[in-house]
């Protein structure tokens, strides 16, 4: 029994293809010629009834009606932005560093157990001030960050208690105009940066290998923030 090769099958499949695509082919032509030959006759169109040579009168017109091209609907024409401003007077200069939330006088009212009235109350709707707290004498724009991190302007804030009171724990100096943050405390008697060059010697801090830091016993996780890297401080 003779077995035919998958070439000739394919050759016997294309050439039954060819010849159903050529009867198609000659069944189409025939069709077409045969309706072009009985619709070849000439097609009469008649324009005696066209209705365009109709005329059609028009009745005189009765009344002449005005036409109306006036806006109907209105928007109320909002005020200038000066309009629109609240103007609070300024308030008594005994305000001057009034900080809502952190009313020391208006925190005495609170529980002192469990040292609640040391907790942010913020005054009701009836305790609102409704003016303008005035700005210390001599208040400058502070500084921008991450100048802002390290210095403060005395005007701004002038205090000096904690330089006195925190003086051996280095927290904040005062010099010339400005106070400056050197992030001390007890375990930084030489700042931050110091101690923070000493971690530096014994673990390598920048290359990005370490990207959290522990402190255990401390308390100043805000330590780390003074370090101009990647850093996620837990403490």
């Amino acid at each position: 029994m003779a077995i035919l090769s998958p070439s000739f099958l394919t050759f016997q499949a294309k050439k039954l293809n060819l010849y159903k695509i050529t009867i198609t082919i000659i069944l189409s032509t025939i069709s077409y010629l045969a309706g072009f030959q009985n619709f070849r006759g000439t097609i009469t169109i008649d324009t005696t009834s066209s209705s365009s040579n109709t005329v059609f009168r028009c009745a005189p017109a009765n009344k002449t009606t005005k036409l109306d091209f006036g806006a109907h609907h209105f928007a109320l024409i909002p005020p200038s932005p000066v309009a629109r401003e609240h103007h609070f007077p300024p308030c008594d200069p005994e305000y001057s560093e009034y900080t809502p939330c952190e009313d020391a006088k208006r925190s005495l009212r609170f529980d002192r157990s469990r040292v609640i009235y040391r907790e942010r109350h913020c005054p009701e709707s009836h305790e609102i001030l409704k003016c303008r707290v005035p700005a210390p004498h001599g208040y400058k724009v502070p500084f921008k960050w991450p100048e802002s991190r390290e210095s403060a302007w005395y005007a701004n804030v002038p205090h000096k208690d904690l330089t006195v009171e925190k003086k051996n724990q280095n927290w904040v100096r005062v010099e010339g105009e400005r106070l400056r943050f050197p992030g001390g405390g007890t375990m930084f008697p030489r700042g931050a940066d110091a101690y923070i060059d000493d971690i530096g010697r014994l673990i390598n801090l920048k290359d990005g290998s370490i990207r959290t830091a522990i402190d255990t016993g401390c308390g100043v996780r805000s330590i780390f923030t003074l370090v101009y890297l990647v850093f996620l401080p837990v403490s």
